[in-house]
């Protein structure tokens, strides 16, 4: 009996250890539900943006030139420094670029379609939820800021219309 508990104790600590390691799935996983007219085209959008291109910038002769300035170790490409505003950090998913989960957050635990029917069910899984306006301007804002060495004028509104995507 003493040796079952310890058994499920174990089992249970295990379980709750591991609860909250969302991971990221990648854009893959992502366009099997979020593409297509009744989803609103949102793969197909993002496809289309330079979002989805991000990362490739960074192997850019410009992009040496800059992370040399800047004084980083590493190419633009491998510097987290850089990598945190074009992509996930992760080797397979950084080809992606920009992409579902650098705004949403890590889908593992949000993804599936039981959980993605309803919006308080992905907020709860930890899908980021953007309230307003202002709150999809301050995440954009994260990357899009003046501490960019590549900073451009940066209108929020313009630029939320070329990757807005409101359905579902």
């Amino acid at each position: 009996m003493r040796t079952m508990l310890m058994f499920l104790l174990i089992a249970v600590i295990i379980s709750l250890a591991g609860s909250d390691q969302r991971k990221y799935v990648g854009v893959n996983d992502c366009k099997l539900c979020h593409k297509g007219k009744k989803d609103g085209y949102q793969f197909e959008i993002w496809q289309k943006s330079k979002h989805a291109g991000a990362f490739k910038t960074l192997r850019s002769k410009q992009s040496e030139d800059i992370a040399k300035k800047m004084g980083l170790k590493k190419s633009a490409a491998e510097s987290p420094e850089c990598i945190e505003c074009h992509a996930i950090n992760d080797d397979k998913l950084k080809e992606d670029g920009v992409q579902c989960e650098s705004c949403h957050g890590a889908g593992s635990a949000y993804k599936s379609r039981k959980v993605m029917k309803n919006r308080e069910s992905c907020a709860a899984a930890g899908m980021a939820e953007f309230k307003d306006e202002e709150a999809k301007k301050k995440s954009c804002e994260s990357c899009h800021n003046k501490k960019s060495p590549t900073y451009k004028t940066f209108d929020f509104r313009s630029s939320w219309k070329e990757i807005e995507h409101p359905i579902p």
